[in-house]
C-alpha cells in the first residue's frame, strides 16, 4: 500500500513500531522532537509496522496519542500487527490513553485481515521440506 501511495505522488513514512518509539525517545533528549512530530504529521501515509511486539512506556503512549491526534481526519495511518485488534486496548495498558488513541485510530478505519502463508516464506528459495515448521 505504501509503494502504491508513492506511485500516486503521496509522501509515505514507514517505521517498525519499536524503531519509531526509539527515535522519539532520542528526539525528546536531543531537541528534535517537534521537528520529527511535524514530519510525521505531514506525511500523507504513515505506516507503523509490527505494532504490539513490545510493551509501551508512558512516554511512548503519550507520543502515540500525539501522533494520532495530529493525523486524525487529515492523513492516513496504516498499522500492521499480529496482535488481534481486540487486545489493543489492554496492550496500551492505560485505559484513558487507550480510549483516546484507539478512538482516533479507528475512526473511519478499514480493517484488513490477511490470511495465508507469510510472504517471506512464499518468496523464499527454500523448498517446503527445508522450512522450519
Amino acid at each position: 500500500m505504501g509503494h502504491y501511495a508513492c506511485h500516486q505522488g503521496m509522501s509515505v513514512r514507514y517505521f517498525r513500531a519499536t524503531r519509531l518509539f526509539e527515535m522519539l525517545t532520542i528526539a525528546h533528549g536531543d531537541g528534535s522532537y517537534l521537528k520529527i512530530m511535524t514530519q510525521l504529521a505531514k506525511a500523507d501515509v504513515l505506516i507503523i509496522d509490527d505494532w504490539g511486539l513490545e510493551k509501551l512506556t508512558l512516554s511512548q503512549r503519550n507520543d502515540l496519542l500525539e501522533i494520532m491526534e495530529d493525523r486524525h481526519s487529515t492523513k492516513s495511518t496504516i498499522v500492521t500487527s499480529q496482535l488481534p485488534v481486540t487486545k489493543w486496548h489492554s496492550y496500551i495498558a492505560d485505559a484513558t490513553l487507550a480510549d483516546a488513541i484507539l478512538d482516533r485510530l479507528s475512526h473511519n478505519a478499514h480493517k484488513l485481515k490477511l490470511k495465508g502463508e507469510s510472504m517471506r516464506k512464499t518468496l523464499s528459495s527454500l523448498t517446503e521440506d527445508e522450512h522450519l515448521g
